[in-house]
């Protein structure tokens, strides 16, 4: 196995004990819920504000402020390049990021009528209020800056070393893709392209916002289509 940064063959096996541990706690739950039923004909899974806004303090709050707590606290780690502010990677990020999000998921979207008996993606309902829509957008762009700050800046910057860069490309795809496993085979493919695009973009654009904001439309989008 390569060195990762000049490094051993054992300092590199334990610089993937954190990241295997932060994966179990945050989104490996998801992987272990089985897959969502396919909705019945013109059925959405209904919308809860309660359930949206729970989620934004209960689970994505806390987990980004560990991920972040975690990345400002290392030595030698870059953090300042996490705060909040807008450059020209992270604008060109997002608008190379959105189509492709797009595109991906109306790609499966088409391509399942083909395969009999396969079920799709479920379709969500849209929230039919201002608050409602206040929420799902928190709610999406958080979810969004939780698992590109987690899938992508930490894994890709933690492992950026030459000889582990396609490794850590890979891993962190499939990772992505196996969080989404509730989604069922149909929502796993979207996530392994998805993940993968977004990892390409970053290693691009070096822009975590970009793609954070990209991810967070491209939910809200979901929302509001269906696709």
């Amino acid at each position: 196995m390569p060195a990762l940064g000049g490094v051993g063959r054992e300092a590199f096996l334990k610089s993937l004990v954190e990241p295997f541990i932060i994966y179990l706690v945050l989104f490996f739950p998801d992987f272990m819920s089985p897959p969502l039923p396919a909705p019945l004909e013109g059925a959405a899974i209904p919308f809860s504000l309660v359930r949206e806004a729970a989620r934004i303090v209960a689970y994505n709050g806390p987990s980004l402020l560990l991920l972040w707590y975690l990345i400002f606290t290392r030595r030698g780690e870059p953090g300042r390049r996490i705060l909040p502010r807008i450059s020209g990677g992270d604008v060109q990020a997002f608008f190379v990021s959105l189509p492709g999000l797009l595109a991906i998921g109306l790609g499966i979207s088409l391509v399942l009528p083909f395969f009999a008996g396969a079920a799709g993606t479920f379709t969500l309902e849209a929230p039919s209020s201002a608050a409602g829509w206040a929420v799902v957008f928190l709610s999406c762009l958080s979810t969004g800056y939780l698992e590109e700050t987690y899938f992508r800046y930490y894994l890709l910057s933690r492992f950026a070393a030459p000889g582990v860069k396609f490794l850590a490309v890979l891993c962190s795809t499939a990772l992505f893709a196996l969080c989404h496993f509730y989604e069922g085979l149909w929502g796993v493919l979207n996530a392994f392209f998805a993940g993968l695009l977004l990892a390409l973009v970053y290693l691009r654009y070096g822009a975590l916002h970009g793609i954070a904001w990209a991810h967070g439309v491209y939910n809200a989008i979901v929302y509001l289509t269906g696709i």
